[in-house]
């Protein structure tokens, strides 16, 4: 069922970040949830490398900096600022890695969980 999300402007340096200590580095996350959606401003230090395989789908926007996305499957995508990945829930598990550090925008939710229909895989530039 959808819920409804009431507009609102949201100033994400307000909202508190909490520490995601990687591999190597830590991310920092401003979390927003609403029914069936999370919001996140997400900053990656130098250096940062997650330190598990991420199944959940995203919506994933790079502000700034930039980040190599690598796919279980060994497959290594960079992401520079401007650009964009999107993956539902369960099909591509996912790490991400950042020499220099990243600020991100994510979003993700029910909307991503897949269901019986096909899936395809491509990179639009």
């Amino acid at each position: 069922m959808n819920q409804v999300i009431p507009f609102h402007a949201i100033a994400w340096n307000s909202v508190q970040a909490t520490e995601h200590p990687g591999d190597q580095g830590v991310a920092y996350w401003r979390t927003l949830n609403f029914p069936n959606l999370r919001l996140r401003v997400v900053e990656y230090s130098p250096g940062y490398l997650a330190n598990h395989w991420c199944t959940k789908g995203h919506v994933l926007y790079v502000l700034e900096g930039e980040i190599i996305t690598e796919l279980k499957s060994g497959e290594r995508v960079v992401l520079r600022e401007g650009m964009s990945y999107q993956v539902s829930d369960d099909v591509s598990a996912h790490r991400s890695y950042s020499e220099k550090g990243a600020r991100l925008f994510i979003v993700d939710g029910d909307f991503l969980k897949i269901s019986t229909t096909q899936h395809t895989k491509g990179v639009w530039m």
